[in-house]
């Protein structure tokens, strides 16, 4: 899912953290933060009811 597009830092992270919030109200997980590198963004590892893994990105 698109979040965090065009942001960078904590800007980014913020956003994919209010996301990730109201996300796991909804019943989803949490699973992991992947960080940002050279090459990439930081993102966000879910998992919705079905146990399907997605990212916030």
């Amino acid at each position: 899912m698109r979040v965090g597009t065009g942001l960078v830092g904590e800007e980014r992270l913020a956003a994919l953290e209010a996301e990730c919030a109201r996300l796991v109200a909804l019943g989803t997980v949490r699973v992991r933060l992947l960080p940002a590198d050279e090459e990439n963004e930081s993102c966000l590892v879910m998992q919705d009811i079905e146990g399907n893994e997605f990212c916030l990105d």
